[in-house]
């Protein structure tokens, strides 16, 4: 049973929370636009080309390296943050008389400050698997790029150009896919930041998951950064 306070507001504010943030990759599809995660896709295909082009070098495993231990990172620093929820949750009762005292907490029963405590720790964990499932796709990864042949003379030895480059296009693909989970999971962040206001009021959250939405697609499609990686992917894709 709901509690008595659950308002159809709050129902709203909740499926706009998650509808946003699992609906993300489509939107840019409803827009007809492509996104700075979409444009990379190409680059990730030519750096995995020029793999196979010379021997493997220093700075492709500090490549790897540096994504891996990024998304271990935000794993293990999602897991503290779990941690640190759980322990409130044991003294959810006083933390609830202390937040209600507060002039901008919405006077709610504690059956629904629940309903708003237990929605922040499900986007967090969301996250947290996100990032170890990202984790486990880079080994997949890793294995891949590892047994990628490389060219001597003019082709790849007992590879023609049309096996090589499928090969390419799979290794890249999972490298890709890899990745987007891990933005899945960096997107939790902020979407935890909207759920946080929902302890505000139904209309606050909603309010920060636009604001939280409009930031995110603002920074793939309209920075200097942006357009620096459109121009990018424009100039590697012209013919010679």
């Amino acid at each position: 049973m709901l509690p008595n306070d659950f308002s159809f507001t709050h129902a709203c504010a909740i499926v706009l929370l998650l509808t946003s943030w699992f609906a993300y990759s489509t939107i840019f599809k409803v827009m007809s636009k492509e996104s700075i995660n979409s444009k990379l896709i190409a680059v990730r295909w030519q750096w995995i080309k020029q793999i196979t082009r010379y021997e493997r070098s220093p700075f492709d495993a500090i490549l790897i390296g540096h994504i891996v231990h990024s998304v271990a990172f935000f794993g293990s620093a999602t897991l503290i943050v779990l941690a640190g929820l759980f322990s409130v949750a044991i003294n959810l009762d006083s933390i609830h008389a202390t937040m209600i005292g507060l002039h901008f907490i919405n006077n709610a029963s504690i059956e629904l400050f629940t309903i708003h405590f237990a929605l922040l720790a499900v986007v967090l964990t969301i996250s947290f698997f996100s990032f170890v499932y990202a984790l486990r796709k880079l080994v997949y990864a890793i294995a891949l790029i590892g047994a990628l042949p490389v060219i001597t003379g003019s082709r790849a030895v007992d590879y023609d150009e049309d096996s090589l480059d499928l090969l390419i296009e799979d290794t890249a693909m999972v490298v890709t896919e890899s990745l987007k989970t891990f933005n899945f999971g960096i997107r939790g962040y902020y979407y935890a930041i909207a759920a946080i206001f929902l302890f505000v009021s139904p209309l606050a959250c909603m309010l920060v998951t636009l604001v939280a939405t409009s930031v995110l697609i603002y920074r793939q499609l309209s920075t200097s950064t942006a357009h620096s990686i459109n121009q990018y992917v424009q100039q590697r894709q012209r013919p010679n």
